[in-house]
């Protein structure tokens, strides 16, 4: 689990901030209709984020982080993976996601990115950014190598085995974020992966938070706070960077 279900994301809200959100259905190209939240700053946007969630999928968490973006002024999206097997109704607490994940492919997620990117696009945004954390770290840098145009891919305790087969295909900056002291991802595997993307010229930039574990990012682990307010500094610093 990549965090507590009562579980917020480590970033202040900005009191007064003018924003509204909408519960979606969206459909992707090769028909696929599956939940969103969407979060838009009051006013014109002209940046635009897909958050890409860990492997439970949509989640209350994930729809308050899409606030904390639009609160600073870029539009979010935050949706979910499992439209094709578990309709787009609400789910409880304890389900069984994991043999749904295995069932996921890379074509379906990123086609699902696909359709996020688009109604952001519609609502004006000429940079889009996409941010993923776990299953969606990988997806996240893995868009960045499908058709999306995309500006820029973070990704928090991302697995590189995942999307490394990608790398030549990246067509966009990366930023990796992940943990020093990740119980499933070495710090080996994250060698790797910044040599491969050395290797093929990309542009990146990977950060290992010394003793940070898998899902620092959790107001639950008030410990790893410092890490978790780095790693949000650098993603708006990135999005602001690349736009």
């Amino acid at each position: 689990m990549c965090f507590d279900l009562d579980s917020e994301p480590p970033v202040p809200r900005i009191s007064g901030a003018a924003v509204s959100h909408d519960d979606l259905v969206l459909e992707a190209e090769d028909g696929n209709r599956f939940a969103a939240f969407r979060a838009v700053p009051d006013g014109e946007v002209s940046t635009g984020v897909v958050i890409l969630p860990d492997v439970r999928g949509l989640y209350r968490f994930y729809e308050e982080l899409a606030l904390r973006f639009a609160e600073r002024g870029h539009a979010a999206i935050a949706f979910d993976y499992f439209g094709r097997t578990a309709g787009i109704d609400k789910r409880p607490d304890d389900w069984d996601y994991m043999p749904l994940v295995q069932q996921l492919t890379h074509e379906q997620v990123q086609a699902d990115v696909g359709a996020c990117v688009r109604d952001l696009q519609d609502l004006g945004c000429s940079a889009i950014f996409t941010v993923g954390f776990c299953y969606g770290g990988s997806g996240s840098w893995a868009a960045a190598a499908w058709s999306h145009d995309l500006a820029g891919a973070v990704g928090f305790y991302g697995r590189p085995s995942r999307m490394i087969e990608l790398v030549p295909r990246l067509a966009a900056p990366i930023l990796a974020l992940q943990g020093g002291a990740d119980q499933a991802i070495s710090h080996e595997d994250n060698l790797e992966f910044e040599q491969a993307l050395r290797t093929m010229g990309k542009d990146y930039e990977l950060i290992e938070f010394e003793g940070a574990p898998h899902s620092f990012f959790d107001r639950k682990q008030e410990e790893f706070q410092e890490a978790s307010d780095d790693a949000w500094r650098r993603t708006l610093a990135f999005i602001e960077a690349n736009s």
